[in-house]
């Protein structure tokens, strides 16, 4: 069994490691975080140890039993109007023992003037993204779990309208014994269904992360570290051009060679302050340079803050983080179908 998922883990890697990055790829919502603990966390986090059935968005293999009958439900409002609405259910299902989550993740751009190539009015239209998602999981051995999730892609931009399929693909290892988890996980494998010019095909933005993170048996601390688009080693969109019209040349420096190696991690820190606080500070490195435009800086930007308050029937989770002077405000609920404890 091991050798068949290995051998099968590969051919992916080998299918999908020419897919395209960044400013190259459609429907690149997919990579925005769900639930206030994966925003709080750094955006990005495929390991972390906790009861948040949002977090399957990040890895179908962090889906567990215990998940059974809990709902998360996300709202998050970021710069200029634009709206983000997340819901997250799963089951359990006792006859073939698998775990399974139903989720949307709902982009809204609000409504946007529509005009011709000279300016003449046409009315409004209403921009938005959204993916529907169907996940299952299950356990392999003592330690193991594996998943994989489906997704609808719809994307509709006034007349610019496209679809898609993708698949995400995880196994995870979970001591719980040494509060320790790892995880490696495929995302956004698939294929775009319907084109917006009806002509030209793109890429899905696939990413291959590897996730560690560990919980401190004696102190009430958990540590996270995710490297994302391992596929890629430069995964900058960096104008070599422009930079030396401005007179920065650091990226012909070894400086600018660190910076590729770290813009694939991001860490992140819990502090479990007692059984029902806990707070949260992660750092994005990529987030960071990419917003830190040239003689365009702000020293916050790059890290995410988070708090939760973990009560028996409610968990309720807040994030927040800076793009350049400005700050997203997400807010999480956790509770189950039947009023149970979490």
């Amino acid at each position: 069994m091991k050798k068949i998922i290995f051998l099968f883990f590969l051919m992916v890697s080998k299918e999908v490691i020419a897919q395209n990055l960044g400013g190259n790829t459609v429907f690149n919502f997919l990579s925005q975080p769900n639930t206030a603990q994966a925003s709080a966390l750094g955006g990005i986090n495929i390991s972390n140890i906790s009861k948040d059935v949002g977090m399957v968005f990040q890895n179908p293999a962090l889906l567990r039993t215990e998940m059974h009958q809990q709902v998360n439900a996300s709202f998050n409002s970021f710069y200029a109007g634009i709206k983000n609405y997340s819901l997250t259910t799963a089951l359990y299902a006792e006859k073939p023992d698998m775990n399974i989550a139903l989720g949307i993740n709902y982009f809204n751009y609000g409504s946007t003037t529509q005009t011709d190539a000279s300016g003449n009015i046409y009315g409004e239209f209403k921009p938005n993204d959204y993916v529907i998602q169907v996940s299952a999981s299950k356990k392999y051995l003592e330690r193991w779990w594996y998943g994989a999730t489906l997704k609808f892609v719809s994307s509709n931009y006034g007349q610019y309208r496209s679809n898609g399929v993708a698949l995400d693909l995880g196994v995870t290892y979970y001591d719980s014994t040494k509060f320790f988890q790892a995880s490696v996980v495929f995302r956004n494998i698939g294929t775009q269904l319907k084109k917006y010019d009806g002509a030209n095909k793109e890429e899905l933005p696939f990413d291959l992360q590897i996730g560690l993170t560990k919980r401190l048996l004696k102190a009430p601390l958990q540590f996270s570290l995710t490297a994302h688009h391992l596929q890629a080693f430069n995964i900058y969109y960096n104008d070599t051009a422009f930079n030396a019209s401005q007179g920065d040349d650091s990226y012909l420096s070894s400086k600018f060679t660190l910076q590729k190696i770290f813009s694939h991690l991001v860490f992140a820190t819990q502090i479990f302050i007692d059984e029902k606080l806990e707070a949260t500070i992660g750092y994005n490195f990529l987030r960071r340079y990419d917003l830190n435009a040239y003689n365009i800086a702000n020293g916050m930007n790059g890290f995410t803050l988070g708090a939760g308050v973990l009560l028996k029937k409610l968990h309720i989770r807040y994030a927040t983080g800076f793009y350049q002077k400005n700050l997203f405000h997400q807010f999480s609920l956790n509770f189950n179908w039947k009023g149970d404890g979490l």
